[in-house]
C-alpha cells in the first residue's frame, strides 16, 4: 500500500491551521485523517476514527487534556478541527475501573465532557481511544484486514500471520465494553504498537503523527 505521508505537506498543513488558531498537534491531526480517509483501500463509507491527546484552553482560561477524537456526521476524507471534538481526558479515564457503562450513559457522559458542547456527538469507540495510552490512534476497517478476520477460522489464521507486535481481539461490540477489553489486553501486551479487531478493523498507535500512519500503511 502507498504511503502518502508527505513532509512538505505536513508542514503546509501546521502552517496553515495554526494562522486559523489551531495546535501542531490538530493540524497533524487533521493531515493523517486525511490520508487514510482518501484511500478506499482503508476507509469506505466513512467507516473508521482517529483521535489527538493534546490540551486546549477553555473559556474559563484553564488548561485541559484533551481527546479530540472524530466526531459524528464527519468524512475522515475532508474533516477539519471542527470534526475532532475535544473531550476532557481526565473524566474519561476514571471510569477505567468502571465493570459496566450503557450506550445512553456513555454517550451521556462523553457529552458531558465536551469543551464545546456545540460540538458534534463524539465518537462510540472514544473511550477505547482515551484508555490507549499514546497521543495518536488510527482506526479503520482496511479491507486486507477484514479480508483476514472475516473468513472461516479467522481468529487463528490471524494469529498464524501476525507478528508478536499485534493482538488479536475477538469479536466486541463497539462502545465501554469493547474499550474495556482493549484496556484489559494492552495491559497485558504492553509492547505492542496495533489491534486487529475480528470482524471489525484494526487500531494503530504511537506517540508520533507518522508513526501511528505508517504501522497502517504497512
Amino acid at each position: 500500500m502507498k504511503n502518502n505521508w508527505s513532509k512538505n505537506s505536513a508542514n503546509k498543513y501546521i502552517k496553515k491551521y495554526k494562522k486559523l488558531g489551531f495546535s501542531k498537534d490538530l493540524a497533524l491531526r487533521v493531515y493523517t485523517t486525511r490520508l487514510l480517509g482518501r484511500n478506499n483501500e482503508l476507509v469506505l463509507h466513512g467507516g473508521g476514527n482517529t483521535s489527538v491527546k493534546t490540551t486546549i484552553k477553555d473559556i474559563d482560561g484553564k488548561k485541559y487534556k484533551v481527546l479530540c477524537v472524530k466526531g459524528s456526521g464527519w468524512d475522515m476524507a475532508d474533516i477539519e478541527p471542527a470534526g475532532l471534538p475535544a473531550v476532557k481526558l481526565e473524566p474519561l479515564l476514571s471510569l477505567k475501573k468502571k465493570k459496566y457503562l450503557s450506550d445512553e450513559d456513555m454517550v451521556s457522559f462523553q457529552k458531558r465532557n465536551l469543551i464545546n458542547v456545540k460540538s458534534p456527538n463524539p465518537s462510540v469507540e472514544t473511550f477505547l481511544h482515551a484508555f490507549l495510552p499514546f497521543k495518536f490512534v488510527d482506526h479503520t476497517h482496511a479491507d486486507a484486514i477484514l479480508n483476514a478476520t472475516n473468513r472461516p477460522g479467522g481468529l487463528n489464521f490471524c494469529k498464524k500471520v501476525f507478528g508478536n507486535k499485534v493482538s488479536i481481539v475477538p469479536y466486541v461490540m463497539p462502545g465501554f465494553m469493547l474499550a474495556k477489553k482493549i484496556n484489559e489486553i494492552y495491559s497485558k501486551n504492553p509492547n505492542i504498537n496495533c489491534l486487529i479487531l475480528m470482524n471489525h478493523g484494526i487500531f494503530t498507535f504511537a506517540d508520533d503523527a507518522k508513526e501511528a500512519y505508517d504501522l497502517m500503511i504497512k
